[in-house]
């Protein structure tokens, strides 16, 4: 994707990290990776640019229910379930809205980027807890 806008030296480097890494990361877990490989960057210099990277559709990012954020690059399309409880995810096999349309009426002028997909629910460890206690 042609995203038009040019990739600063620090942001490539991010961008490249999580590409090496092939799985999410927060933000804390990318800044002790460029920490150990050489790159260090102050933490609310990565969260900003993380942040502009998810603006120009490079990066994505989930909440956990615990409020963490989850950053990887847009190619890594994977979706989850999470335990509301625990906060344990689950990866998804496939994405039941890949191949899904949003009509141009519903866009509101929004020009889209990504999207992601997550369920909630409780998980069988969980549901097992609730039981039992």
């Amino acid at each position: 994707m042609d995203h038009g806008i040019t990739v600063t030296p620090r942001q490539r480097s991010l961008l490249r990290q999580l590409e090496r890494a092939g799985r999410e990361l927060s933000g804390q877990q990318l800044h002790r990776l460029l920490q150990e490989n050489g790159e260090a960057m102050g933490l609310a210099t990565v969260y900003r640019h993380l942040r502009q990277l998810q603006q120009q559709g490079r990066v994505r990012c989930r909440h956990l229910p615990s409020g963490e954020a989850l950053y990887a690059p847009i190619e890594l399309d994977r979706h989850h379930l999470t335990c509301v409880e625990c906060g344990h995810s689950r990866e998804l096999h496939a994405c039941p809205i890949h191949e899904v349309e949003l009509p141009s009426g519903e866009r509101g002028g929004f020009r889209l980027l990504f999207h992601t997909l997550e369920f909630f629910g409780v998980c069988e460890s969980c549901q097992r807890k609730d039981v039992s206690a």
